[in-house]
């Protein structure tokens, strides 16, 4: 939609399409004055694309759906919500905005919304676009002074010149294998990230991911590095350190587990080295920095119990972060499957005292931890929070960090995670009126 809204207000002629004819999508091209075309007609879609010179798909259209596979074999144009952002920009009168870029598997929008807060305390109107609540498209009209871009493998997968001046990946496991064809497609897309860097731009690499380590040598850009321990930009002694000096205590940070730690690192890094950011600006900002919800979000005590959301983790990898931070967990775990292999849920059986399976692939995460502790089945959020309670004995944590997408019992992460959140309180409000 913001696509299209962007299309119409800058004078050209926009054809819709999706796969389900709604009244919100009759209302919304009636709005714009747009033709609406329904993608399940195959006739109308074939129409279509030969009447047309580009294709804008919506980042949630994965790479095999079949008008992607027709517009490749006709040799349409297909350009993401980025690359079209990025040549209206390049356009703009007094020139292009700085951008700096973030893409990984795990903790892009963590990252993304430390940089905003470094270049807000820098002095700039800045704004976290991209793969957040707002596209970049639809923030190109505003008054921002600066952009920190969340670049999933979505909306890095159809860029031809899409650019950062300075930019990090954070990390490469596999993920998104129900949108990308083969873990080699997703590399790909992500690897865009850095497939159009000119001299002068700045390429910020985890120190210990050799395959990361090798695109951004492949590039142009100028390498510099992060890393729990080692790197350019590093931890050591209690203190974020860079090439210019230490930056800031670890302990004046809100929150510092592992990943805040190196997520802060990377952060830093673009923001310092893209010269829009001085280290004091980096202390201020992560000194006062808030983690976005449904991140290993703190909810309740009950009885000496710790209860966690982290319902945006939705693959095995950002799961495992998760479990790291923590001793004596009972996981609830579970959902709907991206196609990836769950095992790695269990590779710190000295941290998981149980496990909570709910969603349709429960028996999954049955698999992934059988031998491992023992599992029970929760049959809706109420179930598996009542049982994690049944499982947890004071000084252990209960951690919903589902490995899975939440479209089985919800319509995305956010709704999970209140749901998560709304049980637990519910169930803290009854321990109460039982203790009076």
């Amino acid at each position: 939609m913001a696509v299209a809204n962007a299309l119409c207000k800058r004078g050209e002629t926009v054809i819709l399409a999706d796969d389900e004819n709604t009244k919100q999508h009759q209302d919304f091209a009636r709005g714009l004055n747009c033709e609406f075309v329904n993608t399940t007609d195959e006739t109308a879609v074939m129409s279509v694309l030969k009447r047309i010179n580009r294709l804008a798909p919506a980042p949630g259209i994965p790479e095999g759906h079949h008008v992607m596979r027709v517009a490749r074999q006709m040799g349409l144009s297909i350009s993401s919500e980025l690359e079209l952002a990025y040549n209206f920009e390049e356009l703009r009168e007094g020139g292009p905005r700085p951008m700096l870029g973030i893409t990984g598997t795990d903790g892009k929008t963590t990252t993304t919304l430390m940089t905003a807060a470094m270049l807000r305390a820098a002095g700039y109107q800045s704004m976290a676009v991209g793969n957040t609540e707002t596209p970049l498209v639809a923030a190109l009209d505003t008054d921002a002074q600066v952009f920190a871009v969340e670049c999933s493998s979505f909306r890095l997968s159809n860029c031809e010149h899409f650019r950062t001046s300075a930019s990090v990946w954070l990390n490469l496991a596999p993920d998104h294998l129900d949108w990308h064809t083969n873990m080699e497609s997703y590399t790909a897309a992500k690897a865009q990230l850095w497939a159009h860097s000119r001299a002068g731009d700045v390429a910020v690499a985890p120190v210990d991911d050799a395959r990361i380590l090798k695109f951004a040598q492949e590039s142009t850009a100028r390498i510099v590095t992060f890393g729990a321990i080692e790197g350019d930009y590093h931890a050591q002694d209690g203190r974020l350190n860079s090439p210019h000096g230490s930056i800031m205590n670890i302990s004046e940070m809100k929150r510092a587990l592992p990943h805040d730690i190196t997520n802060a690192l990377a952060a830093t890094a673009i923001s310092i080295e893209s010269g829009l950011v001085e280290p004091s600006d980096v202390a201020r900002a992560l000194s006062e920095f808030d983690n976005a919800p449904h991140r290993i979000e703190f909810v309740e005590i009950i009885d000496g119990v710790k209860w966690f959301n982290d319902s945006k983790a939705t693959s095995p990898h950002a799961s495992a972060v998760a479990i790291k931070s923590f001793q004596n967990i009972v996981l609830i775990a579970g959902g709907r499957n991206k196609g990836l292999d769950l095992a790695e849920l269990a590779s710190q059986p000295q941290r998981v005292r149980a496990v909570v399976a709910i969603g349709d692939d429960a028996n999954e995460i049955e698999k992934a931890f059988d031998g491992v502790c023992r599992v029970v089945h929760g049959e809706s959020m109420k179930e598996a929070v009542r049982l994690a309670r049944t499982l947890a004995v004071h000084g252990d944590v209960v951690l919903l960090s589902p490995a899975c997408t939440s479209y089985d019992w919800y319509n995305n992460y956010m709704e999970r995670g209140e749901d998560f959140m709304q049980c637990v309180r519910n169930e803290a409000n009854l321990n109460q009126q039982h203790s009076e």
